[in-house]
């Protein structure tokens, strides 16, 4: 593999989420906050917010940019870029 191919699998982001309880996130460049009922992750695609129940870090790969999460997931939500963090507690409404 070059360079450019290691660079562009990188960039991929892909969520796939198993019978509502595991999810694994691949394009993942920082995790902003996360406790056992939200997470809020900058991916390469923009800041994604993800609600459920016991959620939990099962496995994070700083290297590829993947993260491994358990719990009973109940929503996801692409955020605004733009928008301060407070504005960005919007996913908290959307859910309630």
């Amino acid at each position: 593999m070059d360079k450019d191919t290691d660079k562009e699998e990188l960039m991929n982001h892909n969520i796939v989420i198993t019978q509502r309880q595991n999810v694994t996130i691949s394009g993942i460049t920082k995790i902003e906050s996360f406790d056992s009922e939200e997470f809020i992750l900058e991916t390469n695609s923009g800041p994604l917010g993800i609600k459920g129940r016991e959620l939990e870090i099962v496995k994070l790969d700083t290297y590829d940019g993947t993260i491994v999460i358990k719990g009973i997931i109940d929503g996801f939500s692409y955020l605004d870029v733009g928008k301060s963090r407070k504005e960005d507690s919007m996913i908290s409404r959307l859910f309630k």
